[in-house]
């Protein structure tokens, strides 16, 4: 395997014959095509006055040009921000404002989304370090007009001009920026350099068994670490990946078949809907490895049913901070070894312990505590001008703290069990009730607000409990459009409900409320009004 250790450099190393990279809406682009796209890019990055350490926010589906971008990016030396395709102006001034994103790159006429709209919807003095807005299109696009704060020009005049040759970046250059939530109401921005990037792809190579004849389908978007973190896999391995810029599992289970997909990784969604493309046994033949992410509580079986469709799903473990692929679970274990979250880290030099997050006390195997990972190969730099969140993320030893509740076992692997705190799993990210219930408080007439995760057809939706002030009334739906201006739509509550008092117990050092008793109350209130009118 090539020893390449930026970005760039593990993309030419794979350019030199003109073996396929990615096949994007059945089209062929070959790695050759992808590094040359990526070099004019960052031709047209410096012109516009890019420099290394500078931010370029991609705010794409996933396309070819996300990633000739990227590494256009990694190039240069500066840094990329992936912004979530779902958010709202609200939230897309924030990650632009905050990263301090001096050129944004995104698909105003893509279809699906609005994104032209979305973007003048912001306050263009929240994002003042903001100077030129890229505009990808393609042949069928909807004709949207764009905002003019900002000097524009199109993604073919960027990659129009002359190709950078040289390579302004090191190993230890940081490259990329995914935004988290955890339990404050910004999301925080995680940093990588190239050379964890590049280390954790090959580690994904050896620990999911990629070899000279796999084919990837690329399920997650791109602007996560789930599927930027697979992208990175295909490519250490040199295999092709089938791409498009959103899911449609039965398109997937087409290309599966097709082109003779073995590997994918993906949410347990994703893959109950794969499966329900047909009713053959095996479901999907080609397929040696399915890598699934837990995030529908509804879906607690999936493995079993998978299983009775002759597919193995493998719990994963990952996270923004060290990686999205770092741990799998053993593909031939039996279906109860193999469900949970976690695994063996495909790290070698990887170590995964235990902490009890009230004595501090590290705790034998197979005893829950506070899970800390030793990882680096694949750990953040840090969370990105938040040097005081990454000092209370690192230990004195330099275990990174995750937030996270579960075990170890003697053998090496370790169980994922929940979050320590009360994130959410919405839309297939980690949401922070905290971002949400801000929002809500913002209503004239709310004096708390406390938002959990409850399902509703099977899918997990939040809802929120609210303390009125005296005199006040609660009107649900001006709240749920309060909600709607401001949050992507996997944020609004389907529910808003009064109630008289939070839940609360009585802790050593603090009150705390029982997020736990709110989540059964919205369960049980869902349960017998459901909200059949709500399309989101």
């Amino acid at each position: 395997m090539s020893e390449a250790s930026t970005a760039l450099s593990l993309l030419a190393s794979r350019a030199h014959a003109d073996a396929t990279m990615l096949v994007h809406c059945e089209t062929p682009i070959s790695f050759a095509q992808v590094l040359d796209d990526a070099r004019r890019v960052a031709g047209g990055l410096v012109r516009l006055g890019v420099r290394p350490g500078d931010r370029v926010a991609i705010w794409l589906p996933t396309t070819p040009a996300w990633i000739a971008t990227f590494f256009a990016c990694a190039q240069v030396g500066a840094i990329a921000v992936a912004v979530n395709t779902r958010f709202v102006p609200r939230e897309l001034a924030d990650i632009v404002g905050r990263s301090g994103a001096k050129v944004l790159v995104f698909w105003p006429g893509f279809a699906k989304v609005d994104f032209a709209a979305i973007l003048a919807g912001c306050d263009a003095a929240a994002m003042p370090g903001l100077e030129s807005v890229v505009v990808y299109g393609e042949p069928d696009d909807v004709p949207r007009a764009l905002p003019a704060a900002w000097r524009t020009l199109s993604y073919d005049e960027l990659a129009g001009g002359a190709a950078l040759d040289e390579e302004r970046a090191t190993p230890d250059t940081p490259c990329a920026i995914f935004t988290t939530s955890g339990t404050t109401k910004a999301p925080k921005f995680v940093l990588h350099d190239q050379k964890t990037l590049v280390r954790h792809g090959r580690d994904v190579v050896e620990g999911f068994g990629l070899h000279p004849a796999s084919t990837m389908l690329l399920a997650p978007p791109m602007c996560g670490v789930f599927g930027f973190c697979s992208m990175m896999a295909a490519l250490a391995a040199g295999r092709p990946m089938i791409t498009a810029p959103t899911w449609d599992p039965a398109q997937a289970a087409r290309w599966i078949d097709r082109y003779r997909v073995t590997h994918v990784n993906a949410t347990d969604d994703a893959l109950m809907q794969l499966l329900a493309q047909n009713d053959r046994t095996p479901a999907f033949p080609t397929l040696e490895f399915c890598g699934y992410a837990a995030f529908n509580p509804a879906l607690s079986d999936v493995v079993e049913r998978a299983q009775r469709r002759g597919l193995a799903l493998v719990g994963l473990y990952g996270i923004s901070e060290i990686q999205a692929l770092f741990a799998r679970q053993p593909e031939h274990a039996p279906v109860p070894d193999r469900a949970p979250g976690g695994g063996r880290p495909v790290s070698a030099l990887a170590r995964v312990r235990a902490r009890d997050p009230e004595s501090g006390r590290l705790q034998a195997h197979g005893e829950s505590g506070e899970l800390e990972f030793l990882a680096p190969s694949s750990r953040m730099v840090g969370y990105f001008g938040n040097p005081d969140a990454t000092a209370a993320a690192t230990t004195d030893d330099g275990w990174y703290r995750s937030g996270d509740l579960g075990y170890t076992l003697a053998d090496g692997r370790f169980v994922y069990l929940t979050r320590m705190g009360d994130s959410m799993r919405l839309g297939g990210f980690l949401v922070s009730p905290a971002e949400i219930e801000g929002v809500v408080q913002e209503c004239e007439g709310i004096d708390g607000c406390q938002v959990v995760a409850a399902s509703a057809g099977g899918v997990p939706r939040p809802v929120a409990f609210v303390r009125l002030a005296p005199g006040a009334r609660l009107d649900e739906a001006a709240v749920v459009a309060h909600c709607v201006a401001r949050l992507a739509r996997y944020k609004v509550p389907l529910r808003v409900f009064p109630i008289d008092a939070f839940p609360v117990t009585e802790g050593t050092n603090a009150t705390k409320i029982q997020k736990h008793k709110l989540r059964d109350l919205a369960q049980a209130r869902l349960d017998e009004t459901p909200h059949h009118g709500d399309k989101r």
